[in-house]
């Protein structure tokens, strides 16, 4: 019985024999290891703003700024949800919405921040897509 033990215990450990090895698998590299192509997906430089989401999207911001970006490089949820979650880090970000479909990012600061198209490029750029055009609008 306890060779039987011992038997069990050492194929159980040796990671190919294991029934799935997520103990050696990082979930995290998933974000660094899924690149698109730059010029995949929608350009939102070469789509116009739905006003209708614009609406829809500042109808519960009081007062604040939003940040108009058009990007490039955006092709799937994965994407849309690390734009999301980089963005949020910010405290001073209210709420966010990424449109796959048009390649826009509507981005709602509070008054005190000071936006710069250079730093929301940077973020876009460490996610892999590339900004390539900015309006900001005054609540």
């Amino acid at each position: 019985m306890y060779k039987l033990f011992l038997i069990t215990i050492i194929i159980i450990s040796i990671p190919s024999y294991g029934m799935d090895n997520h103990g050696n698998h990082n979930h995290s590299d998933h974000h660094h290891n899924h690149q698109h192509d730059s010029n995949a997906g929608v350009d939102g430089s070469l789509t116009q703003l739905d006003e209708k989401m614009y609406q829809q999207f500042i109808s519960d911001i009081n007062d604040g700024q939003v940040a108009i970006v058009d990007v490039n490089g955006m092709v799937c949820d994965f994407c849309a949800r690390g734009i999301e979650k980089t963005f949020y880090r910010d405290e001073m970000v209210k709420k966010i919405r990424v449109s796959l479909e048009s390649g826009k990012v509507l981005i709602a600061y509070s008054n005190s921040k000071k936006i710069s198209f250079e730093e929301i490029a940077k973020i876009f750029l460490d996610n892999g897509q590339t900004a390539v055009g900015f309006e900001l609008r005054k609540l």
